[in-house]
């Protein structure tokens, strides 16, 4: 029966990894962060993408006993947006067959991996590599990551300064907090011109102790990434992760001044699937990153998110080659 949970809840989740918590967290039907944004945007994905995906062979494994597994509930950790909208769609499809898909929605980048940890819930889906080998090294967790799925480019957003070359001497410019995506931001800065790091800079733990040029003053706002579209306006300019910008209503091809270049090359910043260690070889989670990459539903991802999740059909191995 274990292994069949295991086969359904790849196959489910098949339909949910267009993607990548405050202790807060809620259940599907409720609201997930108190985001009005995110939760309409959830309400009304759940009712486009049945539409939108023919389902046939891609919502369902044949190779699973749906039967066997009537009134079963399986439990997974997701950030409001996208992977919480898309699993609901996969939630609707797995009620016809009596299987329960219980998407508990967090809203920030601590509660998913201690619960996946924990045994709370199967798997996660939120981050990208190097902030999952952070995490288990400061909180001696033990995740690992068994897919290699998408690519979601950081953005440099206006706040009161609207052009990339309006920034004034003295600007405060707002960085994510966490090591990996402080790391990250500056890398990004640094490709933008505006500021240069050592030479030996570490793009997994850097940080602003790290800048050796800063010709304009850069004043530099560290913040918790989940509250960058609220504290927009407070600053000249905030970077944010791409699904929380997607949270706010922020387009990262649209609406930054600055973004990370769209392809596969940049491999540290690739999301993954992670499970609890004892799962790195179970065969139905290894299966369900070759699903994701379905045409059908990598068409869907593309229309509903306007680009901004770039599909990576890479084997796990690519991360760490």
């Amino acid at each position: 029966m274990k292994k069949l949970i295991s086969t359904v809840l790849a196959a489910a989740l098949t339909l949910s990894l267009a993607a990548c918590g405050s202790t807060a967290a809620s259940s599907t039907s409720e609201a997930a962060s108190g985001s009005e944004a995110a939760s309409t945007a959830s309400s009304e994905t759940a009712s486009d993408a049945s539409d939108a995906v023919d389902f046939t062979g891609d919502g369902y494994d044949a190779a699973v006993d749906y039967a066997s597994l009537a009134g079963t509930t399986i439990k997974v950790a997701a950030s409001p947006v996208p992977h919480a909208e898309i699993l609901k769609v996969a939630g609707d499809i797995l009620a016809k067959a009596d299987i329960t898909l219980d998407v508990v929605e967090y809203t920030d980048y601590v509660q998913p991996n201690l619960v996946t940890e924990s045994g709370e819930v199967d798997a996660n889906y939120f981050q990208h590599g190097p902030y999952l080998e952070d995490f288990n090294e400061k909180n001696n967790t033990h995740l690992v990551s068994v897919a290699a799925i998408h690519y979601e480019p950081l953005g440099l957003y206006p706040g009161k300064t609207k052009e990339l070359k309006d920034l004034q001497d003295g600007a405060t410019v707002a960085v994510p907090n966490d090591a990996t995506n402080e790391a990250r931001a500056l890398l990004l800065l640094q490709d933008a011109g505006l500021i240069k790091l050592k030479k030996n800079f570490d793009s997994a733990s850097g940080n602003t102790n790290d800048i050796v040029s800063n010709p304009k003053k850069f004043k530099f706002k560290l913040i918790d990434d989940t509250t960058g579209p609220r504290i927009i306006k407070s600053v000249d300019a905030v970077l944010i992760g791409n699904t929380i910008a997607l949270a706010g209503n922020l387009n990262v091809l649209k609406d930054s001044l600055y973004h990370e270049k769209i392809d596969q090359s940049t491999k540290n910043n690739i999301n993954v699937l992670a499970t609890a260690k004892k799962n790195k070889n179970n065969a139905a989670y290894k299966k369900l990153g070759k699903l994701y990459h379905n045409k059908q539903i990598q068409k869907w991802i593309a229309k509903k998110y306007s680009g901004t999740k770039v599909e990576v059909n890479k084997p796990v191995s690519y991360l760490t080659d």
